[in-house]
């Protein structure tokens, strides 16, 4: 036999009265190891469905030399043994008896730990589960998740005995077709019992339920979850959308502070919240719009582009399950411009950028998206040391910008001696807001490239 081929046998363990079978099929039963294993000897017991795959067993012969001549006929046989067409690889256990025929799971109790083969997380709701569930007796409570497995639930009863009548009528049963969405075919349940006993609900979601408790708070993020998945004309999922941005940085060669980003993305509306951070080695932002529209249209408008020439700080966008971000009013990784407390600006500084005043932009300066056309810019004059808002539809030649007040009256704008995008100066060549399209010319946002400068990068 090739030495790169699974062996069906390990020859250098100790023999043992109980043997050891992989590669079975799933859900394998009792009479199936038996009818294999009875020509040899008498079994006197057996443990089915072992491992994560339970795809192994264990099988007990009541003598030694039994398990011998089992393990030795099909070392020497040209026709392996098979169960439901699968080769089965047979080894020594390095048990001598079974102890336990039962396995956690197959202990019976009030919990049921169910595993929806087939299916991705929001294809099948926490309301079809109670559906299908609650037929068999009164369901107290649900907590849905994702493991290796796949896609699970808890489901707790009153009693161990309606959680077995549950379990003995739809495990390996599949649920209706016309409960689950166009795009799933059919799917399984794999059914067993927990080890719990009472679930700990903390909120009432569409990731968790709890039947019993009718003052248990509602989680305001999580329970717009509960609505299906839109399908869209291809038959794939279409990503649920939100007033809030989720913006992965790429090929980040300069600095994108919170300013940059304010400046980028308040040319499609108000920008209520910023939140900068780092996840998986890489940069990530967080960019919270007052309604959907005006998230879909940034979006759409900037994904794949470029905040600096050259192809640097490259955005790709997606929606967060995020409605409402909780972040400091005022640091170095976050802003939130909804607070009207003029005392934050006045006292707090930014610890990355020398000593300077505040240079963001004001968010009612930005111009606002509406209906199928952007707001026509109203020629006006920028305050000194405040940052210009980009207008996407602006073309070469003189910059148009709107001019309107701060949302703090009285606030004046003392004259900035850093520039308000980095914190280390933009390098020869390169400019910062190179939003380009395809097809469309480099264009400056409010003007042309300048003199001596390279064009804007396209994407």
């Amino acid at each position: 036999m090739s030495s790169s081929s699974q062996p069906q046998f390990r020859y250098t363990q100790t023999p043992s009265k109980v043997l050891h079978l992989r590669n079975l099929p799933w859900e394998c039963i009792e009479e199936e190891l038996v009818e294999l294993c009875k020509p040899f000897g008498k079994i006197v017991n057996t443990k089915c469905n072992v491992g994560a795959n339970r795809n192994q067993a264990f099988v007990e012969f009541a003598d030694l030399n039994q398990a011998i001549s089992m393990v030795s006929y099909y070392a020497s046989s040209s026709e392996p043994a098979q169960v439901r067409g699968k080769t089965v690889y047979i080894q020594y256990s390095n048990r001598h008896e079974i102890v336990n025929n039962k396995s956690p799971g197959d202990v019976p109790g009030n919990v049921l730990l169910v595993t929806i083969e087939g299916v991705e997380a929001g294809d099948v709701s926490i309301d079809v589960i109670h559906l299908v569930f609650s037929a068999f007796g009164f369901v107290h409570k649900i907590a849905t998740f994702e493991k290796a497995a796949g896609f699970q639930a808890l489901i707790q009863f009153t009693d161990a005995e309606t959680a077995s009548s549950a379990r003995n009528a739809l495990d390996g049963r599949s649920i209706p077709r016309y409960l689950l969405p166009e795009h799933v075919g059919s799917c399984h349940l794999r059914i067993s019992y927990s080890a719990h006993t009472d679930l700990n609900i903390k909120f009432q979601s569409h990731r968790s339920r709890d039947y019993t408790n009718p003052y248990l708070p509602v989680n305001p993020t999580a329970i717009e979850g509960v609505m299906q998945p839109t399908i869209g004309p291809d038959g794939k999922k279409k990503e649920l959308e939100s007033n809030v941005l989720l913006a992965s940085i790429e090929n980040m060669q300069y600095a994108v502070t919170v300013d940059v980003l304010n400046t980028v993305f308040s040319a499609f509306g108000t920008v209520q919240k910023v939140a900068i951070f780092e996840k998986n080695g890489g940069t990530q932002a967080l960019i919270q719009y007052p309604d959907i529209t005006t998230a879909a249209v940034a979006k759409e408008s900037l994904e794949g582009h470029c905040i600096y020439d050259g192809g640097y700080c490259k955005l790709h966008l997606s929606y967060s399950r995020h409605t409402d971000l909780n972040v400091k009013a005022y640091s170095d990784k976050s802003r939130d411009y909804t607070v009207q407390d003029q005392t934050l600006l006045a006292t707090q500084q930014i610890p990355s950028v020398p000593t300077a005043p505040s240079v963001w932009q004001s968010h009612q300066a930005a111009p606002m998206y509406s209906g199928s056309e952007y707001a026509t810019a109203v020629p006006g004059q920028v305050p000194p040391g405040q940052v210009p808002s980009w207008n996407p539809s602006a073309q070469a030649g003189p910059a148009a910008y709107v001019s309107a007040s701060g949302p703090f009256p009285g606030q004046t704008y003392p004259q900035s001696p850093v520039s308000g995008y980095a914190t280390a100066p933009t390098p020869t060549g390169s400019s910062p807001l190179s939003l380009t399209q395809p097809g469309v010319p480099p264009v400056r946002p409010g003007g042309a490239s300048p003199p001596g400068h390279p064009p804007y990068y396209v994407r």
